[in-house]
């Protein structure tokens, strides 16, 4: 057997499983005031979206897949572009 050190980052990209979580968090930290993960989950379910924080965590962390209604509302309450939240950078 041949060591790979890459192995664990590869291991670690089989398992996100959505492409918007470090954005979510990183609007999430620069809005003024900071912005929760229990206060977001909050704001969602004001949106009619059922998130608990331990659920944003997850979306954040890219172990918890997103639907594209669950986007689309997220994008409205931290106020950014959709596109955004893939990586544009506009």
């Amino acid at each position: 057997m041949v060591f790979d050190p890459l192995e664990p980052l590869r291991r670690d990209a089989e398992r996100i499983r959505n492409l918007v979580g470090r954005r979510v968090r990183e609007a999430r930290r620069v809005t003024t005031p900071r912005i929760t993960q229990t206060d977001l989950a909050e704001r969602l379910r004001q949106e009619g979206m059922r998130f608990t924080p331990g659920q944003i965590s997850k979306i954040e962390t890219g172990f918890r897949e997103v639907t594209d209604r669950e986007i689309a509302a997220i994008a409205r309450v931290l106020r950014v572009p959709i596109s955004w939240l893939f990586g544009d950078r506009r």
